[in-house]
C-alpha cells in the first residue's frame, strides 16, 4: 500500500506548490478616451484613428496597449472589407476623382468667351491603378478662336510593392496655337511614391517613350524621347491643398516641358474652387509659333 501511497502524495504535493493561473483582467479605458476614440472609428479616418491612440498612450498608458488593440482590429477589419470589395468589382467600379469646370465671357469694348474643362479619374485595385486624365481651353475673340488645347491621357501602373511601380502612359494632345496639330506618345518606366501621408505625397516617374507629331508647317516627326513626371500634392489644411504636376518629353529635335500649379479652397461638399497656373514650353516650334504658353484658370470643382 505504500508503494501506492507515496506517488500520490507526492503528486499532490506537487500539485499544491505549483503556480495559480494567471487570472486574466480587463484594462478600464477612461470614459473621455474610449469617446474620442469611438468617434474616430465612426468617422473611417485612419489618420484621426492614429492620433487619437498616439496622444491616449500618453494620457494613459495603463489603457494605452487596450486603445492600439481595438485600432488596429478596426484597421485589419476595413482592410479585409477593403480587399473583399476590390476582389468582387468590376472594372467600371471603384472609379473615383474629380471634374473640373471654368469659363468666362465678356462683352463692350471686348467681345471675348472662353471655357475649360478637366477631367481625372482613378481606379486603385489591389495591384493596378488605372488613371484618365482629359482637358480642354478654348478661347475666341471677336469670333476669332486665340486658343485651343486637347489632351487625353491614360496610365496604368502595376503595384510593385507599397511605393514602387511599373507605368505605361499613352497621351494623344492638340494645340495649333503651340505649333502642332496632332501629338500621340507612349511610355513604359517606373514610378516611386517619395513621400506617402495623409497630407503630402510625391509622385516620381521615368522612362523612355515615343513621340510622334504633325506639325501645323505640314511636317511630321517621329522620336525616341525620355518621359519623366512629377506629381506633388500638399493638405495644407483640410480645407486647402496645393499641388503641382509637371513633365517633361527630352529628344534630339523637338522637347517639351510643362507644368501646373493648383490651389484648391473646399466650399461645401463635393464643390471647392480651384486657381491653376499651367506654363507650356516648346524648344523647336514651327516657325511662327511662340516656345511657350501659358494658362490661368480659375474653376468650379466636383469632387466624386
Amino acid at each position: 500500500m505504500r508503494c501506492f501511497r507515496l506517488p500520490l502524495l507526492a503528486g499532490l504535493l506537487v500539485t499544491a506548490l505549483a503556480p495559480a493561473p494567471a487570472i486574466a483582467q480587463t484594462v478600464m479605458i477612461p470614459e473621455n478616451i474610449r469617446a474620442m476614440l469611438d468617434a474616430a472609428l465612426d468617422a473611417g479616418n485612419e489618420s484621426d484613428v492614429s492620433t487619437i491612440v498616439k496622444y491616449a498612450r500618453a494620457a494613459d498608458p495603463l489603457s494605452g496597449d487596450a486603445v492600439l488593440a481595438i485600432a488596429e482590429k478596426w484597421k485589419a477589419d476595413r482592410a479585409a472589407q477593403r480587399t473583399q470589395v476590390i476582389r468582387q468589382a468590376s472594372f467600371l467600379d471603384l472609379w473615383s476623382g474629380r471634374a473640373e469646370v471654368g469659363g468666362y465671357l465678356t462683352t463692350g469694348n471686348s467681345d471675348t468667351a472662353g471655357g475649360t474643362a478637366v477631367v481625372d479619374l482613378t481606379r486603385e485595385g489591389l495591384r493596378w491603378r488605372q488613371k484618365f486624365h482629359a482637358q480642354a481651353d478654348y478661347q475666341e475673340n471677336q469670333n476669332v478662336a486665340v486658343r485651343e488645347h486637347y489632351l487625353a491621357s491614360y496610365e496604368p501602373n502595376y503595384k510593385i510593392d507599397d511605393r514602387a511601380y511599373i507605368y505605361g502612359a499613352a497621351q494623344y494632345e492638340g494645340d495649333r496655337f503651340l505649333g502642332y496639330n496632332n501629338r500621340y506618345s507612349v511610355s513604359v518606366g517606373g514610378g516611386y511614391s517619395v513621400l506617402k501621408s495623409a497630407r503630402t505625397k510625391l509622385d516620381l516617374e521615368l522612362g523612355p517613350a515615343y513621340r510622334n507629331t504633325d506639325f501645323t508647317d505640314n511636317t511630321n516627326q517621329s522620336a525616341i524621347a525620355g518621359r519623366g513626371t512629377l506629381n506633388f500634392s500638399w493638405r495644407i489644411t483640410n480645407g486647402l491643398s496645393v499641388t503641382q504636376v509637371a513633365s517633361a518629353y527630352v529628344q534630339r529635335f523637338n522637347s517639351t516641358l510643362g507644368g501646373t500649379t493648383s490651389l484648391t479652397a473646399k466650399l461645401i461638399g463635393p464643390l471647392s474652387a480651384s486657381l491653376s497656373y499651367a506654363v507650356q514650353y516648346e524648344s523647336e516650334p514651327p516657325a511662327g509659333s511662340m516656345t511657350t504658353d501659358t494658362t490661368s484658370r480659375a474653376a468650379l470643382v466636383y469632387s466624386f
